[in-house]
């Protein structure tokens, strides 16, 4: 809850005018807890769940002729009763796990320090302290992610994840419950040591879900803005990994590609890449008729 009774002394406090953003904030938060400023996260993360994967199933039904060409693995099928058991699966996870997860976790939000008060962040302090979360999250993850791979992790914990082979937008979170409190660990560390305005901590929280559906989309379009972050992997990079499944050594990285090519887990996936575009060029010298690359791209 902000500490001031009134705009002109929120003005006094911070030594100026307050900016229109900061004047809709003071109006919005000044008789809101912190407590319940932060357990918006549970609301942002509903919808976020709920309606960005939904936006690729409506895409697949009613324009799947023009983006049959993106999908990654052309040959596997899902309906709607499949997409909707997997979100039915994920909000009883989010019932049980995540939204009483978020409840108790505010003393944390706190001990770290982050803030509800004014003066409000700027752009650059805002992209920063995300660019900051992501790498520190996408490291974390990495190692952690690799010791699910290992056989009792794996047989345990990761293999509920690896159900979907060929991952769809609602199976970003399908996951054991031990997988999603121990995946939390990495979100939360840029936060802790990087800590920012709480509009930042939902800008990153909601980000970071946004991001793991668009990977687990099942489609590589051209046109996503994602292409244009250096490094990122994307959804053909992270759908190879669920491809392979169990035996998967490859591509464990969650966001970026830096640390699969580090330490030499990316080698399978580009032998791949390099496999699939020898068949692709051998088909179009020979005049085959099936050289697209939706129809051989996951064969």
């Amino acid at each position: 809850m902000l500490p001031y009774a009134s705009l002109q002394e929120a003005e006094t406090a911070i030594g100026r005018s307050l900016t229109a953003a900061e004047t809709l904030w003071f109006n919005y938060t000044a008789n809101k807890s912190d407590y319940v400023l932060y357990c918006y996260n549970i609301l942002f993360l509903f919808l976020i769940f709920t309606t960005v994967p939904l936006f690729y199933v409506l895409t697949e039904l009613i324009f799947r002729e023009y983006v049959a060409a993106y999908k990654i693995q052309p040959k596997v099928k899902f309906s709607l009763n499949d997409n909707f058991k997997c979100y039915f699966d994920v909000m009883r996870m989010f019932i049980l796990v995540v939204g009483p997860l978020q409840l108790v976790s505010y003393p944390s939000i706190q001990m770290i320090g982050v803030r509800t008060s004014l003066p409000l962040p700027s752009l650059m302090e805002i992209i920063s302290q995300l660019i900051v979360y992501f790498l520190i999250e996408d490291y974390t993850n990495y190692w952690i992610h690799r010791l699910f791979h290992s056989k009792w992790g794996y047989e345990k914990i990761h293999k509920v994840h690896h159900e979907y082979t060929a991952p769809i937008g609602f199976a970003a979170p399908y996951a054991h419950w031990a997988e999603v409190l121990i995946l939390g660990i990495p979100s939360f560390l840029g936060p802790a040591i990087v800590p920012g305005h709480m509009i930042t901590f939902w800008l990153w929280i909601a980000l970071r879900q946004i991001e793991a559906i668009e990977t687990h989309s099942g489609y590589d379009f051209p046109w996503t803005l994602t292409k244009y972050i250096p490094f990122y992997g994307g959804a053909d990079y992270h759908d190879y990994h669920h491809y392979v499944g169990g035996q998967s050594q490859s591509n464990f990285a969650s966001v970026f590609t830096y640390c699969d090519y580090i330490y030499g887990t990316d080698k399978g996936y580009r032998y791949h890449k390099r496999l699939l575009q020898q068949l692709r060029d051998d088909s179009k010298s020979n005049g085959g008729s099936n050289a697209s690359g939706p129809d051989i791209k996951l064969e």
